[in-house]
């Protein structure tokens, strides 16, 4: 998707003192009627179209321009309007996917949120100093952008609509996001997205509202911004993931009927008709045609009628069928299909939209989908969607393609949604997020959360490293879905700053595929309530009008900063350690005075003391171990293999966040085998 876009060869134009104005506004009235989008940077020709033999062209006086024009026409990128007309040929060289996703760590950013590439100071791939616009963040900066009542109200106003990150931002982050040690990005979606609809809260910056499945939002880039990005990651040992949305559209048609709110009631709604620029068009596929690129939705395969399911939106989230025939509040349900799992018939919208991520995944050289809201989607939708994906993947050389399923509630139903549809992984698991985090800050007994992980009846395997590679693993995400209608990074509280290096460690030292949030590395601390609660914890770290901090035009990219480093390092030894990415866990009995042991408790109240726990692989065990306790030394004996470890050896210190942390600890024979660890507050330390 190379060439010459229709703004490009405008602004040629207009500049050069040989070309007459009057031939100008010709060429541009030619674009217009060709349906050339010569007004943004994704360039959309009409396939095929050659502005020198078209009639309404007539610059015939200079042949110079004629030819050079024609010749960029012809090389111009076209957007398809069709998923039939998709040209699978001559896509390139597909990237292999890695060896096991167990090693990998996750990245998850917004696009909108992360990087405009203006930031000074930032360093690129290659370590060197970029100069930028917009200056790094200091303490000072912070709730510089609240001062005033008037001040408050247009950051909070900013952070509901689009801030301005784009792909390029994040190609330029590359560096350091590699120096931070993460290993694959999670991309927000990236696809050209529905204007909201009148009298909205919040813009579509996120990406979940898809107006056009087959073309890159402008306001992010395009698709050749996309490949670069990809490219030059794969170039830096970084993967990339893209979310996709299959459940449903953007706002793209409104309903009719006199109904002022359409709820789920089991029955279909009749349609005002398709949302466009101008105004409401006729709900039918020809109106829709005539809609792109701006209205409506794309591509063709989406205009009939009966690709929306048309009932109106969720208002229960929790009775069936409502929560998978509704629509997602605004954003229109997409009809997928019909039957059971095993004879389940896939709609033409749903094998529309199938085939054209099959072409981002090739045309990008993508090696995962994280797929969003499958919860509320047929699983025979997606078993039919992981098939194909995972086929064609496979065809063309990418035998381990990624396919994470967002699967909010109970955990015996993401495995078992899971396993039936063909995911890869699971992810939006409140128990396993809450119970982190919990165990990370001493609020909850940490056994609750290393019992997800262990031998159960409930998930029905038989190896303690199962879940080793099936559930992503994270403190904070773009929704936190399990805080209802107030929201709060971990950032946002005191203790849960002062803790931020042992959760990280909570979190990329135990079994799952670790995922961080955009900012956490940073310690953003954003949270706020209703209305639109999300905005606070997406704040962008490039600055702009909703900087981080309740601060305007400052960035946080700072690769000095506390917990960035900490988490340079945990990251670091997670690579060189197999065992803290491959092994058997085990949360390690403790106690004070070396004789009665047991797991670590608050007997019901907060649990402040050194929580330990072992990851063993063939016969090699590394014992990491946090101190919940964000004000007190801790000191306790932390059980470890006897039948690895002989009385009178000791464990040697391979990572601690304190500099005063003992270098070795002897093993001892008190519960079998054990070693005594004294952690400062809040510390964190890894022996092997």
């Amino acid at each position: 998707m190379h060439g010459w876009s229709g703004r490009a060869l405008l602004a040629a134009a207009e500049n050069d003192e040989t070309f007459p104005p009057e031939q100008y506004a010709r060429l541009e009235a030619a674009y217009t009627a060709a349906g050339v989008r010569h007004t943004t940077e994704v360039c959309a020709a009409v396939h095929g179209f050659a502005v020198a033999g078209n009639a309404t062209y007539g610059v015939a006086a200079d042949e110079r321009h004629r030819a050079l024009v024609d010749s960029h026409l012809r090389s111009a990128p076209v957007t398809p309007r069709k998923v039939a007309d998709l040209d699978f040929t001559g896509l390139g060289p597909a990237t292999p996917s890695p060896s096991a996703w167990a090693d990998e760590v996750l990245y998850f950013l917004l696009v909108d949120r992360f990087s405009d590439g203006r930031e000074d100071g930032v360093r690129d791939l290659a370590g060197a100093v970029v100069a930028g616009s917009t200056p790094p963040w200091r303490p000072a900066d912070a709730d510089t952008a609240v001062q005033t009542d008037a001040d408050a109200q247009a950051w909070r106003a900013a952070g509901v609509g689009w801030v301005g990150g784009t792909l390029a931002g994040v190609r330029s982050k590359l560096g350091y996001l590699a120096r931070l040690g993460v290993t694959a990005l999670w991309v927000s979606p990236v696809l050209r997205q529905a204007a909201p609809a009148p009298g909205a809260v919040a813009g579509t910056y996120h990406g979940y509202a898809t107006q056009d499945f087959l073309a890159v939002d402008p306001r992010f880039g395009d698709a050749d911004a996309l490949r670069a990005l990809v490219d030059d990651a794969h170039a830096a040992g970084l993967r990339v993931i893209l979310d996709v949305v299959l459940n449903h559209a953007g706002d793209v048609f409104a309903y009719g009927g006199g109904v002022f709110d359409a709820r789920w009631d089991g029955h279909e709604y009749p349609v005002a008709g398709w949302r466009t620029p101008a105004g409401l068009v006729p709900f039918t596929a020809e109106a829709a045609a005539a809609a792109w690129p701006d209205g409506a939705v794309h591509p063709a395969e989406l205009h009939p009628p009966e690709s929306f399911t048309r009932r109106g939106r969720i208002v229960d989230w929790n009775r069936y069928p409502e929560y998978v025939e509704g629509d997602f509040e605004g954003l229109k349900d997409i009809a997928q299909g019909s039957g059971g799992l095993d004879d389940y018939r896939p709609s033409p919208a749903l094998a529309a939209l199938t085939r054209a991520y099959c072409w981002w995944l090739a045309s990008a050289d993508l090696d995962g989908f994280r797929v969003d809201t499958v919860r509320h989607m047929d699983r025979g939708a997606t078993r039919y969607f992981a098939s194909v994906v995972h086929e064609f993947a496979q065809s063309i050389g990418k035998d381990r393609f990624l396919l994470v399923g967002e699967i909010t509630g109970a955990r015996e139903d993401a495995i078992t949604t899971m396993e039936l549809t063909g995911l890869d992984a699971a992810l939006g698991l409140a128990e396993v997020q809450s119970r982190l985090v919990g165990a990370a800050t001493g609020a909850e007994d940490p056994a609750g959360y290393f019992a997800l992980f262990r031998n159960s009846e409930l998930i029905g395997k038989d190896s303690h490293t199962w879940l080793r590679d099936t559930v992503v693993t994270g403190i904070d995400d773009h929704d936190l879905v399990r805080q209802g209608p107030v929201k709060a990074r971990l950032g946002a509280t005191a203790d849960g700053r002062s803790l931020a290096v042992g959760a990280t460690a909570l979190t990329v030292l135990t079994l799952g595929i670790p995922c961080l949030y955009y900012g956490t590395e940073q310690q953003l601390d954003g949270t706020g309530g209703p209305p639109a609660a999300d905005r606070y914890i997406r704040e962008a770290m490039f600055g702009g009008e909703f900087g981080a901090f309740r601060s305007r035009g400052r960035h946080v990219f700072d690769e000095a900063g506390p917990l960035y480093t900490a988490t340079a390092a945990l990251l670091a030894l997670r690579r060189a350690e197999p065992a803290l990415r491959r092994g058997r866990q085990y949360l390690r009995e403790i106690s004070a005075d070396g004789s009665v042991f047991g797991l670590p408790t608050g007997f019901g109240g907060a649990v402040r003391s050194v929580v330990g726990w072992s990851r063993v692989l063939d016969r090699r065990e590394v014992l990491c171990a946090i101190n919940t306790d964000p004000a007190q030394e801790r000191t306790a004996w932390v059980t470890v293999d006897a039948g690895l470890h002989a009385v009178g050896e000791s464990l040697a210190l391979l990572y601690g966040s304190a500099p005063s942390q003992a270098a070795e600890v002897p093993v001892e024979a008190r519960n079998g085998s054990a070693v005594a660890i004294t952690l400062p507050p809040a510390a964190v330390a890894v022996y092997g």
